[in-house]
């Protein structure tokens, strides 16, 4: 069986779509102190929360992928907004400015981690005044409540950039064609 390690709508919507057939399991996993206990860059961070959440719903024979993405903006890492007006301050952050986004995934079975990868995207933010924020805010919120960008390039968060550097898949959360190239190696996908 194919596990998604994951709550994430986008990263279970590429899947299927890519043709897997996955069960989700939301993974059981304190971010946070995962978060605390790190002493390395954001990329080395979401490397390790990807492999700790498939490892959170490792069962035995099956694979499971986990994922998860960082964020920094001039060298501050960013989490997932707590409440609108946490987003608005982020997005007020970062606003002017690139953003590095580092997008995870791994691949466990019987409690080994078999595959890890970590890829990166630039996007370059436009200037945004306050307005458009709380416009953008009123149209996305809640949906982007789970993004660590607070935006969702499938939606209208690709409105809140001037260039954008890397794999789309990345930006959406998930290092997709290197995840389906190790699915391949596992006999996964033909």
């Amino acid at each position: 069986m194919l596990i998604l390690a994951s709550t994430s709508p986008i990263r279970q919507q590429l899947l299927r779509q890519a043709g897997m057939a996955v069960v989700v399991l939301p993974p059981e996993l304190d971010e946070e102190a995962v978060k605390q206990a790190h002493h390395g860059d954001a990329a080395s961070l979401a490397l390790r929360l990807a492999e700790a959440k498939a490892l959170s719903v490792d069962r035995p024979g099956d694979l499971v992928i986990g994922s998860d993405s960082t964020l920094t903006v001039d060298g501050h890492a960013y989490s997932k907004p707590r409440d609108r007006a946490e987003a608005a301050r982020h997005l007020e952050e970062f606003s002017g400015k690139e953003m590095i986004l580092s997008s995870a995934a791994a691949l466990v079975r019987d409690g080994i981690v078999e595959w890890s990868q970590v890829d990166q995207a630039r996007l370059k933010v436009r200037p945004l005044s306050p307005m458009f924020i709380q416009s953008y805010l009123d149209a996305e919120w809640p949906s982007v409540a789970y993004c660590v960008g607070v935006f969702r390039m499938e939606g209208l968060g690709v409105n809140l950039f001037e260039t954008v550097e890397g794999s789309h898949f990345t930006i959406l959360g998930l290092p997709l064609l290197p995840l389906l190239g190790a699915l391949r190696e596992q006999g996964v996908t033909p």
